[in-house]
């Protein structure tokens, strides 16, 4: 089930693939250990498949290269196999598909929807703040770099006016979002200097390619959103279904994650650990579940899985163990 896949060949700029009605996904990053903000993702997204009767996938987002550690993406797959997880189609790896994220930058390109940008962090630290935090892009090398200045970056040329700036969605469990993304983030990243591909272009380039109807991940995710519904129109691709889950949060109320050295979860019993998944969730399983093998929590789960039941919150606090 962790078999390597072959590199992809580029048959296509995004193939699509056929498939059931639905097909979620998990797609963690290789930083370091599965961890317990990791894990809700990775029960929500595949309850949320296994409900609708449909597949679940699990792919390496590997593609930055530098936060990537060692051995980290077969660590979470073993671990993900020990909690009872099955995923339909071998993993897939970021790092092995650059030629289908190339290809779809340079159909973008084509289209007259890119630049070169040379402005570094530093040259647009005034800007005003956009809605995830960073800065808003204020068009600097829009219509042009100035002379001497070389290209440290690709960017999308968000067009002011442009109907499908404004973007509209309805999450499945943050409910209505509007976000115009030319006024709220601005022309932003597609690809580096050295050839890394941005999240926003992968992203949107992958879930096309594996046939994804229906996302289910975390709140921090849900600003950049509108700009992956954007470069889906932009590629002619179809837009899934979102959902976005509350992000749990550490005691100084921070995104558990590695980077805040958020526990592993790897000695923790696996049915305890997913009905503390499943509580965080709202899905709340009876107390005796805990002693429960893994086969029987899973079929718990997938017989009382409602995503209704998920609090319409961007962020939780994790229990205080798995903090």
């Amino acid at each position: 089930m962790t078999t390597d896949q072959p590199k992809p060949a580029l048959r296509a700029v995004v193939p699509c693939d056929p498939g059931p009605t639905c097909v979620g996904r998990f797609a963690p990053s290789p930083s370091g250990p599965l961890h317990f903000g990791s894990l809700v993702a990775a029960v929500g997204s595949a309850l949320d498949a296994r409900r609708g009767g449909g597949r679940w996938l699990v792919r390496i987002e590997d593609i930055d290269g530098p936060r990537s550690q060692a051995g980290a993406d077969r660590a979470i797959l073993r671990e993900l196999e020990r909690l009872g997880f099955v995923w339909d189609a071998p993993p897939v790896w970021q790092s092995r598909r650059t030629e289908l994220y190339r290809a779809a930058l340079d159909r973008l390109a084509a289209a007259g929807r890119t630049y070169g940008c040379a402005c570094s962090r530093r040259d647009i630290a005034d800007s005003a703040p956009a809605v995830d935090g960073a800065r808003r892009y204020p068009g600097t090398c829009r219509a042009g770099m100035a002379a001497g200045r070389t290209a440290r970056s690709t960017r999308l040329r968000v067009d002011a006016g442009e109907t499908d700036a404004v973007v509209r969605l309805v999450d499945r469990v943050q409910g209505e979002i509007v976000q115009n993304v030319e006024c709220e983030v601005g022309d932003f990243v597609l690809a580096h200097a050295d050839g890394q591909i941005a999240y926003q272009l992968a992203v949107v380039v992958d879930d096309a390619a594996q046939g994804v109807t229906d996302v289910v991940r975390g709140a921090d995710l849900l600003d950049s959103t509108p700009r992956q519904i954007l470069l889906q129109r932009l590629l002619g691709v179809p837009t899934p279904s979102y959902g976005h889950l509350p992000v749990a949060l550490d005691r100084s109320g921070d995104k558990l994650s590695k980077q805040t050295l958020a526990r592993p979860i790897a000695d923790v019993p696996a049915a305890q650990i997913l009905c503390a998944t499943l509580e965080f969730l709202g899905q709340a399983p009876p107390a005796d579940l805990r002693r429960a093998g893994v086969r029987e929590v899973w079929v718990w789960a997938a017989q009382h899985w409602n995503l209704s039941r998920v609090p319409r919150l961007r962020g939780l606090p994790a229990p205080a163990q798995w903090c």
